[in-house]
């Protein structure tokens, strides 16, 4: 499909229309750049034919691009005005409305997902980056792959693996549900306004099956957040908190097939489930917060 894209003098037409100055409370930062939103598309992988779930489009950069692939376009978008100007945006472009599917709601808050799309691409705000993805995979398990444009220290945590420094809760979480991998850099002047801060393209490809039950994914969480909360720890004195003391700690761990003396760190997310499987008074446990 031929689909024209938004340059920077629309985008700025656009906001002055609707009266939208770009703030951080929504982390908000609008891409100008037609070829960084078609690097962003091709890095998913997105094909004709597919549903795709695009969260906070805002004016539409890459939506369009997203819709010119071929693929439809539920876009979940959190600010009224967006939400209800963007048909009208795709339309004016040359794009069959029946392609997209506004949602106006939070993401966080999100239940249904029209059309069961299979592929998440995004441009996530950097505050809420993290939650959102976590929040998209639990609920929506009908998603398969998906690239998304975030904080490069977060997209290096997402694809961080055990024994680095910044291999934490988010990694083993997101590795609950898949593979990540850091999938290209984008330069900060394709933003407006301009962030202070770097950004990077970081994909998934979710595991074939369930990995577990929601109660054994929940325990394993709780237990991630607990190495974590104080990763400077044996994993005995971290998890102590929560099993009763270290030995009944050192008594799981090594029923799990895991060294009492390890840190949080070294663990892969099969190590933390292992835990979980071996912890049967988990349940009674409150989660600590990373």
């Amino acid at each position: 499909m031929t689909v024209s894209l938004l340059g920077a003098t629309e985008i700025r037409r656009l906001a002055a229309e609707l009266d939208v100055t770009p703030t951080k409370k929504l982390g908000q930062n609008f891409v100008v750049d037609a070829n960084t939103v078609r690097k962003i598309v091709h890095a998913a992988r997105v094909q004709p034919g597919e549903r795709v779930v695009e969260v906070g489009p805002g004016l539409g950069s890459l939506t369009l691009a997203i819709l010119e692939a071929g693929a439809s376009v539920t876009a979940v978008e959190i600010d009224h005005r967006l939400a209800a100007r963007l048909p009208q945006t795709v339309a004016e472009h040359g794009v069959p409305p029946e392609m997209l599917t506004v949602v106006d709601a939070d993401a966080l808050r999100v239940t249904e997902l029209p059309g069961d799309p299979t592929v998440l691409v995004a441009n996530l705000p950097y505050n809420v980056s993290v939650p959102v993805l976590l929040h998209f995979l639990e609920s929506f398990d009908h998603l398969q792959r998906g690239v998304v444009m975030v904080q490069a220290e977060v997209a290096e945590r997402l694809a961080a693996k055990p024994g680095s420094k910044i291999y934490g809760s988010p990694s083993v979480k997101a590795a609950w549900y898949g593979e990540w991998k850091l999938a290209g850099t984008v330069s900060r002047q394709v933003f407006w306004p301009v962030p202070n801060v770097d950004s990077l393209l970081v994909g998934f490809d979710r595991l074939t099956g369930e990995r577990g039950s929601t109660s054994e994914r929940t325990r394993t969480f709780t237990i991630v957040d607990a190495a974590f909360n104080q990763r400077r720890k044996m994993l005995r004195q971290a998890l102590s908190g929560i099993f009763g003391g270290s030995a009944a700690a050192s008594a799981v761990l090594e029923a799990a097939g895991v060294a009492p003396t390890a840190r949080g760190e070294d663990l892969t997310v099969d190590d933390y489930q292992r835990i979980a499987q071996h912890a049967v008074a988990i349940d009674d446990v409150v989660a600590v917060e990373d």
